[in-house]
């Protein structure tokens, strides 16, 4: 079941991604990609509280039926999401060698550079994706439904975090606090502390440590990352020409579906080692937690490196 899931995620969100370059106005590829992420976290923020929430007391049959609930709710919206789009009138194909583009595209400094760092970058941010809530239950002695409803607080988070980089982005335009290349590092150090946070943790139960919180500015960062990241993502499909913006937005959407994924199989593999090693679950957590911090502290400094390597191009385009 979750292979399934997987092979249907990955695809969908490659697609998505290329439609939104190929169908928005460059203009607002920006808004449109930060408003399709911060609905995807809006529903794991909802669905989290909710299932939270329904899963008091627990049973395997409470279980199934929550899990059934959510499944059918999530295929009804994604079936009303689709319906309508395929009736467009197709455009003519183009002619053209796939390899010859994607050469063509991966030569670009700046698409070779962003490739690299949103694969790293979403590496670090899904490692913990499955291991978080399971971390709240054994190490703190949550409830099944206690932990669930935390990963609705980091959500939360990661929503009020986009939501600040899309104000203050379009506040502060053209100033140093308006730079995306700026939001993207502050949100790999950012989710990197928390990270370093939580890895630091005692298991004295959860009275001695502010779980919540650490989950919730943990979402923070994440937010700020993932919608600087976004943005960055939507200006420079565009940037070498709009020929290729559909093929950069699926290099980058392949890129971050293969790095979710391993992302995920990662860092439950690696917390399965680090407990073999050392017969307890907390340190084991805490592996994943500090490979993940430094993860992210890499792909801040590949973040920045984005920034500096774009800039000349961008003012000989100017001078032009």
């Amino acid at each position: 079941a979750f292979l399934m899931i997987g092979a249907g995620v990955g695809p969908a969100g490659t697609s998505l991604l290329t439609l939104l370059a190929g169908e928005v106005a460059p203009a607002r590829r920006a808004a449109a990609g930060t408003i399709v992420w911060l609905m995807m976290i809006a529903g794991f923020a909802v669905t989290a509280t909710i299932a939270g929430k329904l899963l008091d007391p627990f049973s395997p049959e409470r279980l199934l039926a929550v899990v059934a609930g959510i499944c059918a709710a999530a295929f009804a919206l994604a079936c009303t999401a689709v319906a309508g789009i395929e009736r467009r009138a197709p455009r003519p194909p183009v002619q053209g060698d796939f390899r010859a583009a994607l050469r063509e595209v991966w030569a670009e400094p700046a698409a070779r550079q962003f490739t690299i760092f949103v694969f790293v970058s979403m590496l670090a941010y899904s490692a913990a994706d499955l291991i978080l809530e399971p971390f709240a239950g054994e190490v703190f002695g949550l409830s099944i439904g206690a932990s669930t409803a935390l990963a609705g607080q980091q959500n939360a988070g990661t929503a009020l975090g986009m939501v600040i980089v899309g104000l203050l982005g379009s506040w502060f335009a053209g100033r140093p606090l308006g730079s995306l290349r700026g939001w993207r590092v502050a949100g790999c150090l950012a989710s990197a502390v928390m990270l370093a946070w939580l890895a630091g943790a005692r298991p004295q139960g959860a009275a001695s440590f502010p779980l919540g919180t650490a989950y919730f500015l943990l979402g923070v960062g994440n937010g700020v990352f993932a919608a600087a990241a976004i943005g960055s993502m939507m200006q420079l499909a565009g940037r070498e020409g709009e020929a290729r913006a559909g093929m950069r937005m699926g290099i980058w959407g392949a890129a971050q579906a293969i790095a979710f994924g391993l992302g995920g199989l990662a860092g439950t593999v690696l917390c399965d080692i680090g407990r073999a090693v050392t017969g307890a679950a907390a340190p084991a957590y805490a592996l994943v937690f500090v490979a993940e911090a430094l993860l992210f502290i890499v792909s801040a400094v590949l973040a920045w490196k984005i920034g500096a390597t774009a800039r000349p191009n961008h003012l000989r385009e100017a001078k032009a």
